[in-house]
């Protein structure tokens, strides 16, 4: 069966570990090595089934546990190569640690790992698409300003997709952040809406998606129950429960999620 865990999702912090608890992988690493681990342990993942950590891009809240963690365990990193330069430029990494160009999809614990091309603000950025040995697959897909034709081609047919769902638009346009911050997160290398999760939770259940995950909730400018309610409205038509299941991740959460 296969898995996914949403450890920490938020703007503070993001990892996922996709597989079982005797192979997997995690998507990011985007907290302190003790708080990873100890997500790990409660979620019954042994340390030792972590057999590569792949990254998104270079933001803090997905690499900042990344030195620590790759330095006490020694397990690989894979990155796009722009974002693998800044890993060592920026010191997320050490010098010496294992850093893996990724230009083409990588086989690890028997899942195949393709990624695709985001829009935002950062060097290189990237979601995964994650292929199990039976054919299922899900995807990670945060951390976008805009969803191209490209972003819907690398996401159609997965079975469970953990989709950025970051702000409302009224609690952005209301709130505390300085105009230029709401500007920068609501342009096309920015993040995405509820509202434009919502059309795209649409399209993935038109193309065989069965299970949401709405993900990197801002703290000040959205909610889990406005994010829920924003998506649910975009899949009139559709019944949750029967057509399709909804979850909205939390800051900080571990549940199992069979897919």
């Amino acid at each position: 069966m296969a898995r996914i865990y949403p450890l920490f999702s938020s703007s503070r912090g993001n990892a996922a570990f996709v597989g079982t608890p005797s192979g997997g992988v995690l998507i990011d690493a985007g907290v302190s090595a003790k708080r990873l681990r100890d997500a790990l342990s409660r979620a019954g993942i042994p340390e030792a089934a972590v057999q590569g950590i792949f990254v998104t891009h270079d933001h803090s809240d997905h690499v900042s546990g990344l030195r620590v963690f790759c330095r006490q365990t020694g397990i690989p990193v894979y990155a796009e190569p722009k974002t693998r330069e800044n890993l060592f430029s920026c010191h997320y990494v050490e010098p010496d640690a294992d850093v893996r160009t990724l230009t083409e999809p990588v086989t690890l614990c028997g899942m195949t790992l393709t990624p695709f091309a985001t829009s935002h603000d950062t060097v290189q950025s990237c979601g995964y698409r994650i292929t199990m040995p039976d054919g299922q697959s899900c995807a990670v897909c945060t951390d976008l300003g805009f969803v191209p034709d490209s972003v819907k081609d690398a996401l159609r047919g997965c079975r469970l997709v953990l989709l950025e769902a970051n702000y409302d638009e009224q609690m952005l346009r209301c709130g505390p952040y300085p105009d230029y911050l709401k500007r920068r997160i609501s342009s096309d290398s920015g993040h995405l809406s509820n509202v434009q999760c919502g059309e795209l939770a649409r399209f993935l259940v038109q193309n065989g998606t069965v299970h949401l995950v709405l993900g990197h909730l801002s703290e000040h400018n959205n909610t889990p129950e406005t994010a829920l309610r924003t998506v649910t409205e975009a899949l009139h038509g559709y019944v949750c429960g029967q057509d399709y299941l909804l979850d909205a991740a939390m800051p900080e959460d571990g549940r199992m999620i069979a897919f």
